[in-house]
């Protein structure tokens, strides 16, 4: 029997083809070989220097193949046992070539195969939920806490980093910080150690960041702007600048120690000889110019300037707006002094989901074979049954599409979603069918309509019942709550007509 595609037919295989696309990318990301830098040390690192950045690919070493990063340990574990020796790398097409003893301060891990965001379930790591010791923070204040926090992390060079606010149902507010690859003790040791901003110049402390010292940042369009973009080098580079109000003791130190400086006239402009360095944590973050105006004067109102580049003016824009934020958000550091509790800590193993998504997977299609035998038993039809077999693995497709081009992160609550999808959308493909093959004297049309009134009665029951797990354990629950709701919707309007055409069809 050759089938009519009708238009809902039609709109089912748009939605799956789309999805396929956000799922793999173009060119499909599980034809893709190498390995990508995670993170590369700066300091004294020769292929740093050279240009080597993270997220680019390093697909061979000496001339061989790098295909994961099994065959790129196994390259390495051959070298650098007589001493120094030349090593050449291929990264994102450029050659790198150094002599050393040993492979320099790289973090490489496998490429992703596909555009998929696991979660920490997922993908190895730690969990910790955290709030503000014996008070209640408001929703501007945990906001907050998320940008300081997740600034605080990043200047560890942590990548696979996730800070977020989450509340539960009687409307309390915590923060969520998932790293991974790093064990609990880790990811405590991280938390409590962080607090400690300074502004230096030379070895001397011109202020901190907090309330005593920093009464506020500019963050609005009058206090904080980009002055302007240049072409320079190899790209463009853009500058910002915003206004920081010191309080009264921090303002006498800056001009006191500023009035001991020299003022050097370069072609930017005149800036004095020593530059305002910003240390968090005993760690240099930058290094920012003082203009000659701020020399020796007690003044509360300062300007940071800083950059940003990139190989376009539109990529150096937006990378020299990222670089304002994050400094924004470290002269903020301090200014919320909470002290924080771990109201629970986690850790997962990358190889138990592994383990997971494996055993799911075979799960998941033993489970749809074993549907559709019972439905071909029942209903005595084989085309039905590969309908329904299409139509559900359709549907998982989609979502995880869906999932893809929104960078939801899918972790175990997003996967019970999934297969909440799959059960609910068999039982509604079996009142289709029910109702198709039902004898009362009314037409197929009028047979599938009542169907679908019945499934969009059972979806908006379902849809009101799960909006409260949106917040329902602190927000634990959110994956679940999401993963099921654009489940469900893609079945009802667009798989599960698609199915209905198909059965039409199928009884004409």
């Amino acid at each position: 029997m050759k089938i009519k595609l009708t238009f809902k037919i039609w709109l089912l295989i748009i939605f799956l083809a789309f999805s396929l696309i956000a799922i793999f990318g173009l060119p499909l990301k599980f034809m893709q070989t190498g390995v990508v830098v995670s993170s590369i040390e700066s300091a004294n690192n020769s292929l740093y220097d050279q240009g080597l950045r993270q997220g680019m690919v390093i697909t061979s070493v000496d001339g061989k193949e790098v295909t994961d990063l099994i065959s790129f340990s196994q390259i390495l574990q051959t070298k650098y046992l007589n001493g120094e020796e030349k090593t050449t790398i291929v990264a994102d097409n450029n050659e790198f070539i150094f002599y050393a003893s040993e492979f320099p301060d790289v973090t490489v891990r496998n490429l992703k195969k596909t555009n998929l965001e696991l979660g920490l379930d997922l993908s190895g790591g730690s969990r910790a939920l955290i709030k503000a010791e014996n008070m209640t923070l408001t929703t501007d204040q945990i906001n907050d806490l998320v940008d300081i926090t997740s600034n605080r992390l990043n200047a560890f060079g942590l990548t696979d980093l996730k800070v977020m606010p989450v509340s539960d149902l009687s409307g309390n507010n915590f923060m969520l910080i998932e790293i991974a690859g790093a064990t609990p003790k880790d990811l405590k040791k991280l938390i409590s150690e962080q607090g400690k901003f300074e502004a230096k110049i030379g070895n001397e402390t011109v202020f901190i960041g907090g309330n005593r010292d920093i009464a506020s940042v500019g963050r609005d369009a009058q206090n904080a702007r980009i002055e302007g973009c240049s072409e320079g080098g190899d790209g463009y580079v853009c500058r910002f600048s915003f206004a920081v109000t010191l309080s009264g003791a921090a303002a006498e130190r800056h001009a006191e120690m500023t009035d001991k400086l020299e003022v050097n006239v370069t072609a930017q402009g005149n800036y004095l000889s020593q530059k305002l360095d910003l240390v968090l944590d005993d760690q240099l973050v930058d290094s920012l110019l003082i203009g000659e105006s701020l020399k020796g004067r007690v003044t509360t109102q300062i300007s940071i300037s800083g950059s940003g580049t990139g190989p376009s003016q539109e990529e150096a824009y937006e990378d020299a707006k990222a670089q304002m934020k994050k400094l924004q958000t470290i002269l903020m550091t301090g200014s919320l002094p909470y002290k924080l509790e771990v109201v629970k800590l986690d850790t997962i193993s990358p190889t138990l989901g592994d383990e997971f998504i494996n055993s799911i997977l075979f799960v998941g299609l033993i489970a749809v074979l074993v549907v559709s035998l019972i439905i071909f038993i029942r209903y005595r039809s084989w085309r039905s049954s590969m309908a329904l077999i299409v139509t559900t693995v359709s549907e998982v497709i989609i979502v995880l599409g869906i999932a893809a081009l929104i960078k939801w992160n899918l972790d175990l609550p997003g996967i019970a979603g999934i297969l909440a999808t799959i059960g609910t959308g068999v039982d509604d493909l079996i009142v289709i069918m029910d109702e198709s093959t039902n004898t009362i004297t009314l037409s197929l049309k009028q047979r599938l309509k009542r169907a679908f009134t019945i499934i969009m009665g059972a979806y908006f029951t379902t849809l009101v019942s799960l909006l409260p797990l949106m917040w329902a354990g602190a927000g634990l629950l959110k994956g679940f709550a999401i993963t099921t709701i654009i489940g469900i919707s893609v079945g009802v309007f667009i798989t599960r007509p698609a199915f209905g055409d198909l059965v039409r069809q199928f009884k004409n």
